[in-house]
């Protein structure tokens, strides 16, 4: 719910025009070569830099060491909460891809390379972005053929025959019609019976859930828990019952190793608060207590001070169709001092933000609490943050606590400078109307980028407050929650985004920059995001749905006053700002009205404007998108291969770790499934 994406056609926001000089053309095909390791389909495979790794000391290594270890022990869970077959079929994709006895060339195996991949990039048989379940390319009868020609000790048969295995598979890979969407939030259906992911049991249903919930909820408590994140609500002799994710539960073999590495953390802590919140987390895990959560949230909150900081935990509720369980994710970060010092002013403000917000008085906080800010160097990324990564996040999800206690926010500087090296930028060129606009996202785009991603975090997660007596906003909003706190936390980064104020802080060097990201928005709010869909496809993800929802509304409400304008050149369609002034007090128009609509819970208005602007799509315009991309042979999304660190030891004691660069995007997947696979395939 606080994570911010990079956006499809990314280099309309982060990347300069393409270049005309062939010395500039050749430093970034050696620069793309360099960073770029691997390309199927859509994907591509990059590699990041931990360069402030080498400059922390023994203890600090030590710290990053045990937190990665402790982030990768979790890999399985992930797989296991997306599909309830994902692990198997993971398992049989390794045992297959190393031990298969026949040969490894031709048409289907190198389809079955590219599902392969497809599978480890997307933690599942669903696609990462679209939730639509991936069909393999090759044949049927080829499943057939890797099966018999693999050793059987290789492949998680759960003593099957194989052929029995086979006939298994085959629908679950094969038949679109089979656990078809991983997250459906189409209104018409049951969002959980028509949902495969694994977070509730079999057949039960979107009144059940509700029912259960409705029961157990407080609504007067003033600091409410986070109910159901932290495990499988499914029915046991009849019943509903909560099946906990903990040491000794649910996904325990791998929670007790996350545990084991959290332990090893405590000793090489850089302070004592630090060590408390790793005491907490650790106690949270091996009980599976909600309010134990809490306290290791406002613990981690308030632990500011080290260079090192982590995310471990079960987090981000996109993955749930009802909003309730959180997918585990891990980040461990190192603190980039310079860009921090830079950006740190924006936390600093976050009040002056607050108070002069166009939202309703009512809903804005009183007082705005320790909010931080930095700018890191990822150094792991595991479970649902990797091998797609987000570009900032905002954490703690609990409103009670960001409002009592603050929330932390980060934007992972080093990720963005991969996705910079990365790419040429074309589709600049490509979806820009004019020339000036293109000069203007040369000149002013990576730094029009930045600031909306620390004002998206910083600035817009932290803004606002419930109305009294109002339920979480995934009961009262549901299946529109994610999408509108996504909406809403980026209409703050636009409308501050053209405001004087940054321009008096030091951190934005004019307002055109605040242009330049307008331009940017509008574009991929409206054209360039749509490469990521197969045509006839309504938009799923949350992060999509939020982008068109504020353009397309702003478009449409603008339309008396030509704010945007669609223009038709060589038969391609542009959408031109004419008014960026008048822009601005449309974002803030909608601004205010999502959040009096998440303050107040108003789940019909939700409703109504989610699925008038952000769902779907234009189908001829999307044609023609997808026409213009394919010119450019560009990626539509990029993952990420991790760091190796090796430990450097003089028999029993560690006195040095060592970082590499992952190249091999299939050796690491099948080095992780070796050496993490710590959930048995039931």
């Amino acid at each position: 719910m606080k994570k911010m994406f990079l956006a499809a056609g990314a280099a309309a926001m982060l990347f300069s025009c393409s270049p005309t000089d062939s010395k500039e053309k050749k430093e970034i095909v050696k620069a793309e070569s360099s960073i770029i390791l691997d390309r199927f389909e859509d994907l591509q495979i990059l590699k990041y830099d931990v360069e402030a790794f080498n400059s922390l000391d023994n203890r600090q290594k030590k710290l990053v060491y045990y937190l990665s270890q402790a982030a990768l022990s979790g890999r399985d869970i992930i797989y296991a909460q997306n599909y309830r077959h994902n692990l198997k079929i993971r398992k049989t994709i390794e045992g297959v891809v190393e031990h298969y006895t026949g040969e490894k060339s031709g048409k289907n195996w190198d389809n079955f390379m590219t599902y392969s991949k497809r599978v480890w990039f997307s933690n599942g048989i669903h696609h990462h972005y679209s939730e639509k379940k991936m069909i393999p390319k090759f044949e049927q009868s080829y499943l057939d053929e890797l099966i018999n020609n693999t050793p059987e000790d290789k492949l998680p048969l759960m003593g099957m025959a194989k052929a029995d295995f086979v006939a298994m598979l085959k629908p679950i890979l094969f038949d679109p019609a089979v656990d078809g969407k991983r997250v459906n939030k189409d209104p018409k259906n049951d969002l959980v019976l028509s949902s495969a992911t694994n977070y509730y049991g079999p057949e039960i249903t979107q009144k059940e859930v509700e029912g259960f919930y409705k029961k157990m909820i407080d609504k007067k408590a003033t600091n409410p828990v986070s109910y159901g994140l932290n495990s499988q609500l499914t029915k046991v002799d009849g019943k509903l019952v909560e099946i906990p994710w903990k040491v000794g539960g649910m996904y325990g073999e791998a929670i007790e190793k996350i545990v084991f590495w959290l332990e090893k953390a405590v000793n090489v802590a850089e302070n004592d608060l630090q060590a408390k919140s790793f005491k907490l987390l650790i106690e949270y895990y091996k009980t599976g207590d909600l309010k134990k959560w809490d306290e290791y949230n406002i613990a981690w909150v308030k632990d500011t001070k080290g260079d090192i900081d982590v995310i471990n935990g079960f987090i981000e509720v996109y993955g749930d169709p009802m909003g309730y369980r959180g997918a585990f994710e891990s980040v461990v970060q190192i603190n980039d001092f310079k860009m921090t010092e830079i950006m740190k002013v924006i936390a600093t403000d976050a009040q002056w933000f607050e108070d002069n917000s166009p939202i309703m008085d009512k809903h804005k906080k009183a007082e705005v609490k320790g909010v931080s800010y930095k700018v890191v160097s990822v150094a792991m990324e595991a479970g649902d943050a990797a091998p797609s990564t987000p570009i900032g996040i905002n954490l703690p999800n609990s409103n009670w606590i960001r409002k009592d206690h603050g929330s932390k926010s980060v934007s992972l500087g080093n990720i963005t400078d991969a996705y910079n090296a990365a790419s040429s930028g074309g589709s600049i060129s490509e979806f820009a109307y004019t020339e000036e606009e293109a000069e203007l996202a040369k000149k002013y785009g990576k730094i029009g980028s930045k600031l909306h991603t620390a004002l998206h975090e910083v600035v817009g997660h932290a803004s606002g407050q419930l109305e009294p007596g109002v339920g979480t906003p995934q009961e009262t909003l549901k299946n529109y929650s994610s999408t509108l706190e996504e909406a809403r936390a980026d209409l703050v980064a636009l409308y501050y985004a053209m405001d004087q104020k940054l321009v008096d802080l030091g951190v934005m060097p004019s307002v055109d920059a605040g242009k330049a990201e307008y331009d940017s928005y509008i574009r991929n709010g409206l054209l360039t995001q749509l490469r990521r869909l197969e045509l006839g496809e309504d938009i799923e993800e949350d992060h999509m749905r939020n982008r068109q929802l504020n353009a397309l509304w702003a478009y449409e409400k603008g339309k008396a006053d030509n704010v945007i304008e669609k223009k038709m050149k060589d038969g391609k369609t542009y959408f031109v700002i004419n008014d960026y002034a008048k822009l601005r007090t449309l974002f803030g128009d909608l601004m205010r009205e999502i959040q009096r609509i998440k303050s107040a819970g108003d789940y019909a208005a939700a409703k109504e404007l989610v699925e008038t602007y952000g769902v779907k799509v234009d189908q001829e315009l999307h044609k023609e998108v997808l026409a213009r991309y394919a010119k450019l042979n560009s990626a539509s999304y990029s993952g990420f291969v991790q760091p190796i660190y090796t430990p450097v030891m003089d028999g029993d004691e560690m006195i040095d770790v060592k970082v590499n660069s992952a190249n091999d995007f299939v050796k690491q997947m099948l080095r992780y499934g070796k050496d993490y696979g710590h959930l048995p395939v039931k």
